[in-house]
């Protein structure tokens, strides 16, 4: 059975996303004074009195605005509502009871999902202050006294929460799933392939780029396995980020590949390669993740008969540091290829895994050094003693030499290209770690 649901929901800058970091015990949704940081549904991990359930931060509703952002906004939260099992209710002590509490309060009951009233930022020690008994007219009970900020009250709000929740031992879950990070520069469509592939609108689409300012998480599960969906941040050039929010995304971005043990990088078919989309694939590269290239928007390419082999070419030259990488062609728009794209998913999350027996990896260190000599310097010659796997994810091997300036880049890359040859390992960087030892 899936985790429970709990959605933290209210009308903009009452301190929801405090209250989630506050909850989730980490800084994971962006915290600003400017109302409407956050836009889409964030999702974390919280546990309490044995209970765990799955704690969603939403973007603040404004009932009544036309505001292209504002109102999917308030659908982001409309979505988390219907798949939540209990509602939290953010209110702001210091403004008290304002119209758009009544209106959010009113939308929420005809849900008919238990609901429990926050009143946040009851920062002082004591007495509580008078404006706070003013919430009970909002008839959804007893509102909860709490700080956020300081913590005071969270306790008393969660012992609220669980008693709607179903048993520890009902919430137990099975199967692990696969992390994949969807990444990229701003306005390439991540966003899309996110939303077409769990079926819903998970992540507000504009194009505005950087509409997307937090990772968000969608749970995906279909006849090739369970994944967990990471949509992120267009990642801009510094010289770009201006924005302290931006700042943040960023950061949240990385954190996102991090997370994730698979990343599908994602490329603008019509505006084709840029410098910042190898800066991208970087990150991934320098981290040890699976990788895929998917060339989004391929619907919108004119087309004969050469122009997917002339484009893979120039991508293969474009990301030749990474040539281990396969490319897909997709549309996030029409669905185009993306059964293929969970096939590859899952090949390259079981290649990033693979462990090679120590006999074998020798067996092709023989035959590799036997076609092409090991490198010299002033008359005395690199000997590779032995190769040994020493992890996974990246495959991690460690070479035994007798002078390790020896190893060259390039001798390093000739030895990678046999060992990719034999075992395969598409879709996954290699590591090589060198130890000398002396002849002795």
């Amino acid at each position: 059975m899936a985790k429970p649901v709990v959605a933290i929901v209210g009308r903009p800058n009452t301190g929801k996303s405090t209250l989630f970091n506050k909850l989730v015990g980490q800084r994971l949704s962006i915290v600003d004074d400017t109302p409407g940081v956050t836009r889409d549904r964030i999702f974390a991990d919280c546990e309490w009195l044995n209970y765990t359930f799955l704690l969603v931060d939403t973007g603040g509703i404004e009932p009544q605005s036309d505001d292209v952002i504002l109102s999917q906004m308030r659908r982001q939260a409309q979505l988390a509502i219907e798949s939540a099992s209990v509602i939290i209710l953010v209110a702001d002590v210091r403004s008290g009871v304002v119209a758009t509490d009544a209106e959010v309060a009113a939308m929420l009951q005809k849900s008919g999902k238990p609901i429990v009233l926050c009143v946040n930022k009851c920062d002082s020690v004591g007495d509580l202050p008078l404006g706070f008994y003013e919430f009970y007219n909002l008839g959804l009970g007893d509102p909860i006294a709490v700080s956020a900020v300081h913590g005071h009250g969270t306790g008393d709000l969660l012992d609220a929460v669980v008693q709607y929740l179903p048993s520890a031992e009902e919430t137990a879950e099975t199967d692990a799933m696969i992390a994949v990070a969807v990444i990229g520069k701003p306005n390439v469509g991540k966003s899309s392939l996110v939303n077409k592939i769990s079926g819903e609108e998970r992540a507000i689409v504009s194009d505005i780029a950087g509409t997307t300012r937090d990772a968000i998480d969608s749970v995906v599960e279909n006849e090739f396995g369970s994944f967990l969906f990471i949509d992120t941040a267009g990642m801009r050039r510094k010289s770009r980020v201006d924005d302290q929010l931006e700042k943040y995304s960023i950061l949240r971005a990385k954190m996102a590949v991090e997370r994730a043990t698979v990343c599908v990088i994602m490329i603008d078919a019509v505006e084709g390669f840029t410098e910042q989309d190898s800066k991208v694939a970087g990150l991934a590269h320098e981290q040890g993740k699976a990788c895929i290239i998917a060339v989004n928007k391929w619907d919108a390419v004119e087309k004969d008969g050469q122009t997917m082999t002339a484009y893979r070419k120039k991508l293969m030259n474009d990301f030749s540091f990474m040539s281990y990488a396969p490319i897909i062609f997709i549309s996030a728009k029409t669905g185009q290829r993306l059964d293929r794209l969970f096939e590859l998913i899952k090949f390259v999350d079981e290649q990033n895994a693979t462990r090679i027996s120590t006999g074998k990896l020798n067996d092709v260190l023989a035959a590799a050094t036997a076609r092409v000599q090991p490198p010299t310097d002033k008359g005395r010659r690199l000997k590779i003693y032995y190769m040994t796997q020493a992890s996974t994810r990246p495959p991690t091997f460690v070479c035994f030499v007798n002078r390790a300036d020896l190893f060259h880049y390039s001798y390093q890359r000739y030895i990678e290209n046999q060992i990719r040859e034999v075992f395969g390992l598409e879709g996954t960087p290699v590591r090589f770690v060198i130890r000398e030892r002396d002849g002795k």
